[in-house]
């Protein structure tokens, strides 16, 4: 299977923000890698707040049209699509995390957190 591939073959910059996001460390947020929505894979998706955020590396800049029509696409489904290089997240992880912090606190979610463990 093509997911269960590319999740063993991350690239540096994905490992290091699955680092940030895995087990919801980052704002209790629920992310999945390598989720198929559709016909397409998306590098890290939150189903609450409909957000896919994509780590690309230099092979995007010669597919930027294909990466217009996916994020159209996904937006057509009320999907929204975050983008950053590979250089941003490896070299300025913090301001990565930051503009995602930023989104999220304009983008609320009307499903709310899970309960602190022994809390419910």
């Amino acid at each position: 299977m093509r997911v269960a591939a590319l999740r063993t073959s991350q690239t540096d910059a994905e490992s290091l923000l699955w680092y940030h996001l895995r087990n919801r460390r980052f704002m209790g947020i629920k992310f999945r890698r390598q989720h198929p929505i559709g016909r397409y894979i998306a590098d890290f998706y939150s189903a609450d707040h409909q957000l896919v955020l994509e780590i690309d590396g230099g092979q995007h800049s010669q597919q930027m049209a294909y990466d217009q029509a996916r994020t159209a696409s996904l937006q057509s489904q009320g999907i929204h699509t975050l983008r950053f290089w590979n250089h941003e997240v490896l070299q300025q992880t913090q301001a990565v995390l930051e503009q995602l912090r930023l989104w999220v606190l304009q983008h609320p979610t009307l499903t709310p957190a899970p309960l602190p463990r022994g809390e419910g």
